[in-house]
C-alpha cells in the first residue's frame, strides 16, 4: 500500500495491485461492496440500480448515497434501509459530504471491506479511513458538466481514476474522455431490461392519467432538468396542436415556470419503474428532445433501448453517442420543423426499424454487461 496526500487534503490508500482473487468471493462477515452514489436509490431507476441490482445476486452490497435534510436532533446518523435481500441503503443526515468518512466508521464494525464502487467522485473523502482491495469506479456520466456542480469535482475525479484499478464509463464518447487518463478503462454503454419493456407490446389498458389525452401521444419519460431543449418542445408543440406530448419524470435543477405550459404538452410526474412498460405502451412516439450543451456532450441515453424494446419509433436530437451508434433507426432532429417532420413519418409497422431493434437489443442486456464487469475485475486482480 502506498499513501498520497492529494490536492483535496485526502490521505488516499490505495488499493494492492496484487490484490488477491478472494476479494471477488462472498464476504461471510460483512459487505463485500460499499458503492457511493450520487442518485437516490428511490429516485429514477436507471445505471445504478441495474447494476448494483445484478451485482447483489453474488455479493452483499452497502449503498451509501449523498446527505439528507434531516430534522434537528437526528443529525450524524443514517437513515437505514433494506431495499433487496442483498442491498442496504443508508442515508447520512450530515450537512457535508466530507462529514460521512467519520459517520461511516461508527457505524462500521472495520474499516477494510473487498470492493468500494464509485459513482461519484465527491465521495473521494471516505479513501482517507477507509480501505478497499479494489476499487472501482463506474462514471455513467461526466457530473462536472451538470448544472450546480461543485468545482473541486473534477479535481476529485483525478483522484478517485488514480486510486482506481478499474474505470468503466456509460457511452463512448466518456470512454474516449476518459481511457487517456487511465490504462484499465472499458466501455459499457447503455443496456437495457428487454424483458420489462418489451411488456408494453402486450399492454391494451392504459393508466387512468392517460385516459383524457388523445393520440398521437409522443412521449418521454426520464429526469426533466437542464438536459432537455424545452425551446424546441415548446416551438415543436405549438407548431403541432394536434399532437399531445407526455413528459414522465421528475423536475430536477430547473424550476416548473421553466417550462413550456401549453394545452397539449403534459407532465405526469414521476412513475415507478414497474409502471413504465404501460406508459411507454400509450406512445405513438417515443422521443428525446435533450439540448446540445455541456450536460449533454458525454450522454448515452439509456432509454433509447428501453424505447426500442417497446417497438416505438424514436425522435431525438442529435446526442453524439445515439448519432454514432442507431443514426440508422431513429430519427434525428435539430428544429421544431424536422421533429414535426419526423412525427408525420415515423411508422409504428416499419419492418427494417424493428429488424434493427431486434438486431442491437440482442447484445444488450445489463445481464451480460454486468457479468462483463465482473469478468474484468477477475482478470484485473489476476494479473
Amino acid at each position: 500500500m502506498k499513501i498520497n496526500n492529494n490536492k483535496q487534503g485526502v490521505n488516499i490508500t490505495y488499493p494492492d495491485k496484487n490484490a488477491s482473487r478472494s476479494i471477488l468471493k462472498k464476504n461471510e462477515t460483512g459487505y463485500d461492496v460499499i458503492v457511493f452514489c450520487h442518485l437516490r436509490w428511490s429516485f429514477v431507476y436507471q445505471r445504478p440500480q441495474h447494476v448494483i441490482t445484478r451485482l447483489s445476486r453474488h455479493y452483499k452490497i452497502l449503498v451509501i448515497e449523498e446527505p439528507i435534510h434531516f430534522e434537528p436532533g437526528l443529525e450524524n446518523t443514517f437513515h437505514k434501509k433494506r431495499v433487496a435481500p442483498n442491498i442496504d441503503v443508508w442515508q447520512p443526515r450530515v450537512k457535508r459530504i466530507d462529514e460521512i468518512p467519520a459517520l461511516l466508521e461508527r457505524n462500521m464494525p472495520n474499516t477494510r471491506f473487498p470492493i468500494g464502487w464509485f459513482y461519484s467522485a465527491a465521495f473521494i473523502p471516505v479513501l482517507e479511513t477507509f480501505q478497499f482491495d479494489m476499487l472501482v469506479y463506474d462514471c455513467m456520466d461526466e457530473l462536472s458538466l451538470f448544472k450546480g456542480a461543485a468545482k473541486e469535482l473534477i479535481a476529485q475525479e483525478k483522484a478517485l481514476m488514480k486510486a482506481s484499478q478499474i474505470v468503466f464509463t456509460g457511452g463512448k464518447s466518456l470512454y474516449e474522455a476518459k481511457r487517456k487518463d487511465h490504462p484499465n478503462t472499458h466501455c459499457f454503454k447503455s443496456s437495457v431490461d428487454e424483458t420489462h419493456f418489451s411488456k408494453a407490446c402486450d399492454i391494451l389498458y392504459f393508466p387512468d392519467d392517460l385516459a383524457h389525452i388523445k393520440n398521437p401521444i409522443v412521449g418521454y419519460f426520464g429526469v426533466i432538468d437542464e438536459r432537455i431543449d424545452l425551446d424546441l418542445l415548446r416551438e415543436t408543440a405549438l407548431k403541432s396542436p394536434h399532437v399531445a406530448f407526455v413528459m414522465i419524470g421528475p423536475v430536477v435543477k430547473i424550476e416548473e415556470n421553466d417550462l413550456p405550459w401549453l394545452e397539449n404538452i403534459y407532465y405526469l410526474g414521476m412513475k415507478d419503474y414497474e409502471d413504465l412498460p404501460a406508459y411507454l405502451a400509450a406512445f405513438d412516439i417515443a422521443m428525446m428532445p435533450f439540448a446540445l450543451n455541456d450536460s449533454t456532450r458525454y450522454i448515452s441515453p439509456t432509454k433509447t433501448l428501453e424505447y426500442m424494446a417497446a417497438k416505438k419509433p424514436i425522435i431525438s436530437t442529435k446526442i453524439r453517442d445515439v448519432v454514432r451508434d442507431y443514426s440508422s433507426c431513429v430519427n434525428l432532429v435539430e428544429t421544431s420543423d424536422d421533429f414535426c417532420e419526423a412525427i408525420s413519418n415515423s411508422k409504428i409497422d416499419n419492418k427494417r426499424m424493428l429488424e434493427e431493434y431486434a438486431e442491437i437489443l440482442k447484445n444488450t442486456s445489463w445481464e451480460t454487461t454486468v457479468e462483463k464487469m465482473r469478468d474484468i475485475m477477475r482478470k484485473t486482480v489476476s494479473v
